[in-house]
C-alpha cells in the first residue's frame, strides 16, 4: 500500500521489481489523478559541501526534512554484503531508522539520492548517513521497469592489496 503526504489517499500498490544488492524496489500503482513527480539530478555532478536536505519518517513520528551538507562521495562500507553494489553519498543531514528510502534532495529540490543507511554503534544518527546515489537509482530502476530485476556483468575477477608477503610469494621482486 501507498499512503501520500497527505496522509489519507492510499493505492494499492504492485512490486514491478526489486534488487536486494542496492535495496531498491519499483512498485506500480494506479492512480485516478496525475501525481506530481520529482525532478531528478545528476548525481555525478554533486560536490563535498552541497547542501542537501534528507526526507523521510524517522521512528515512525511523520514525515521530517532535516539538512546538511555531502560529506564524501563513493562512500563503500560493506552494508550491503557480498555482491552489494556500494557507492553512497554520505551525508551529515540526519537520516534516521525510518528515513530509509527518503528523498535526499538539493536546494533546488531535485533528487540526488536516496537515503539509505546510518553508521552508527548505537542504531541512532550520530551523524553518519549515506545514500544511493540518483544516477545508480535510475539505471536499478530502469532495468527494473524492463526485465523485473536487475542484470549485471561479472568479470571474475577478485582485487586485494599487494601485500609484501604476498609479493615474495610471487617473487615479484620490490
Amino acid at each position: 500500500v501507498v499512503l501520500l503526504a497527505d496522509g489519507k489517499t492510499k493505492y494499492d500498490a504492485k512490486v514491478v521489481g526489486s534488487d536486494p544488492r542496492t535495496d531498491l524496489a519499483v512498485l506500480k500503482i494506479e492512480a485516478a489523478k496525475k501525481l506530481p513527480v520529482i525532478t531528478i539530478a545528476d548525481s555525478d555532478k554533486l560536490e563535498v559541501g552541497d547542501v542537501v536536505l534528507a526526507i523521510g519518517n524517522p521512528f515512525g513520528i511523520g514525515q521530517s526534512v532535516s539538512s546538511g551538507i555531502i560529506s564524501a562521495l563513493s562512500r563503500g562500507f560493506g552494508i550491503l554484503g557480498q555482491g552489494g553494489y556500494e557507492d553512497f553519498i554520505q551525508t551529515d543531514a540526519s537520516i534516521n531508522p525510518g528515513n530509509s528510502g527518503g528523498a535526499l534532495v538539493d536546494l533546488n529540490g531535485r533528487l540526488v539520492g536516496i537515503n539509505s543507511a546510518i553508521l552508527s554503534r548505537t542504531g541512532g544518527n550520530i551523524g553518519i548517513g549515506f545514500a544511493i546515489p540518483s544516477n545508480m537509482m535510475k539505471t536499478v530502476m530502469n532495468q527494473l521497469v524492463k526485465f523485473g530485476e536487475v542484470k549485471r556483468g561479472v568479470l571474475g575477477v577478485n582485487v586485494q592489496t599487494l601485500t609484501p608477503d604476498i609479493a615474495q610469494s610471487m617473487d615479484l621482486g620490490n
